[in-house]
């Protein structure tokens, strides 16, 4: 298992951080975690081909996790792009389908696909939930951010473990989900001293990784006023593992 963080930001624009998304590849699958507005143009600048993707899997829908699926599906119906498409599919909270004919309505016909290229497989909003794929399972849970949050954990065939938050508070749902990751992502959006409901703080995202016997924590989506502080120190606090901070394009293996 490999990654590449490709934004590591959130809604704020910065010129160093673009809105969350991260590559991760199992053997030959190509997943994609999150979508935000410019993960195309991070999976060019990573030397990624957004053609090649197998998985697209969405944390919940908030347009910083979401909004490059609109360029996502009009790039794949140029021409020369869908003659060559392989069929591949989301996997999203329940209500996707719902989210996704809203999200297309504007553009009428411009963003639809061909029969059978994408399919779509919504993961249950309200309890834990196991799912096999050809080289990996993912076990997804509820978070504490909206309605439709979820988390996933990833195993592969030789059993290592990745677990992805996307956006959420602290809860026991998430250290659940954590428990023995390889490589644990959690979101470090505010600062200890800002902190803001259904967002971690670093201490909080160390904490989880603590309780959760985690093996490596990997911090991400950084609002501004987290990144004015010592994001190291405030995690510090409650972490005393292995601790990696997200940059843009920082490429990982899971070990």
């Amino acid at each position: 298992m490999k990654l590449i963080i490709l934004g590591s930001g959130t809604s704020v624009p910065l010129p160093e951080r673009a809105s969350p998304s991260i590559a991760l590849f199992i053997d030959d699958q190509f997943l994609l975690m999150d979508i935000g507005p410019g993960t195309l143009r991070q999976l060019a600048i990573a030397g990624l081909q957004f053609e090649d993707i197998d998985y697209i899997c969405i944390s919940h829908f908030h347009p910083d996790h979401t909004a490059d699926l609109i360029h996502f599906f009009f790039a794949t119906r140029y021409p020369p792009i869908l003659s060559k498409r392989k069929p591949f599919s989301i996997i999203a909270p329940e209500g996707f389908n719902k989210f996704l004919n809203l999200l297309k309505k504007p553009y009428g016909n411009w963003l639809d696909l061909p029969d059978g290229l994408m399919r779509i497989e919504e993961l249950n909003i309200k309890e834990k939930e196991r799912k096999e794929f050809d080289k990996f399972q993912i076990t997804s849970a509820p978070l504490n951010h909206t309605p439709q949050s979820i988390g996933f954990r990833i195993e592969d065939s030789s059993g290592r473990i990745i677990v992805y938050s996307g956006d959420t508070g602290y809860c026991e749902e998430m250290v659940d989900l954590a428990r023995d990751a390889d490589l644990l992502i959690l979101e470090s959006s505010f600062p200890n001293e800002k902190e803001i409901k259904g967002h971690l703080t670093p201490s909080q995202a160390g904490d989880i990784a603590t309780r959760s016997e985690a093996k490596r924590l990997l911090l991400t989506h950084f609002y501004p006023e987290c990144l004015k502080t010592d994001i190291e120190m405030q995690c510090r606090k409650t972490y005393k593992g292995e601790l990696i901070l997200a940059t843009d394009l920082m490429s990982l293996s899971v070990r």
